[in-house]
């Protein structure tokens, strides 16, 4: 055989060896998309939210006290009848199902509970997660529910809030905003506690999420200060409690997003507002349900 037959034969057979193994490969590590796990409902399982994740309260006048602390935030469990304020704008707590809610087609999943009242809503901003991983924990991604507010005029996401340690117990709480903005949480003559939170050691810590527009906020009358609630999709924003369809949650850019069913929730005050003798406008969280498995 001549040496220029032989050089090709070798070329050709090293082509196709190389051509074979790069088929190969591809075939065995090609890895498609995997979806997230889905807990069934079994005869066991609770309506209601059954463990707390976080509690993670901003400044505010009931943040130091009964209402505000880690068993508050507990007794929200297995139940309607619970209580925590979540403190200033950006103030959450994050709770989760012993199963996962199932997003039905046209319909409310779950419902969120809080003490709003006729012309007193303190609106708070909720969040679902599925446990993509599935290993129980709210370490995937974060969804905002999309509610009326969500193109209003003052709706601002991925919005954050840095809290300062006050020079006294008593004084009102600095913050600066990712905007360059500045205020304070005013403190009132009713509530004297220390308004920064005392399982806080640094002396700043940030907040971060959606804020909602405060234009429902009215002052006109300082001895009876209104807020209205939204048409829908928040939190302690209507008696009884709030209806929320899965189907509405977005991403952090403001698209629809596709969940088969959400596991974990997160409650966060929504709205940046001193309201005088009031106080800070600050969500209040009293627990939440799969509307599936209510009698």
């Amino acid at each position: 055989m001549k040496k220029q037959q032989l050089k090709l034969l070798i070329l050709l057979g090293a082509l196709s060896a190389f051509t074979w193994a790069s088929c190969t490969k591809d075939k065995t590590t090609e890895v498609k998309p995997q979806e997230a796990p889905i807990r069934p409902v079994s005869p066991s399982s609770n309506a209601y939210v059954t463990t707390l994740f976080d509690f993670n309260p901003a400044p505010g006048q009931f943040t130091n006290t009964g209402l505000g602390d880690t068993a508050a935030a507990k007794a929200t469990l297995k139940t309607d009848q619970g209580l925590v304020s979540l403190g200033g704008w950006g103030g959450y707590i994050v709770v989760g199902f012993d199963h996962t809610v199932l997003n039905a087609d046209g319909k409310t999943d779950f419902v969120v509970y809080g003490n709003a009242f006729e012309k007193f809503a303190e609106p708070g901003v909720i969040w679902v997660m599925q446990d993509k991983n599935g290993n129980g924990k709210p370490d995937d991604t974060w969804y905002e529910i999309e509610g009326s507010a969500s193109h209003k005029d003052g709706y601002i996401r991925n919005y954050s809030v840095t809290y300062t340690r006050p020079a006294c117990d008593t004084c009102s709480v600095p913050w600066k905003d990712n905007k360059g903005n500045t205020g304070v949480v005013q403190t009132n003559i009713f509530h004297t506690q220390a308004y920064y939170p005392i399982g806080i050691k640094a002396n700043t810590y940030t907040l971060t999420g959606s804020l909602l527009p405060s234009s429902n906020i009215n002052m006109d009358d300082p001895t009876f200060i209104t807020s209205a609630s939204f048409d829908y999709g928040y939190a302690d924003n209507t008696g009884g409690g709030d209806k929320i369809d899965i189907s509405s949650a977005i991403d952090d850019k403001g698209n629809k997003v596709s969940l088969k069913g959400i596991d974990f929730i997160k409650v966060q005050t929504g709205i940046l507002a001193n309201m005088g003798w009031l106080g800070e406008q600050s969500t209040e969280f009293t627990g939440a349900a799969d509307l599936s498995l209510l009698k």
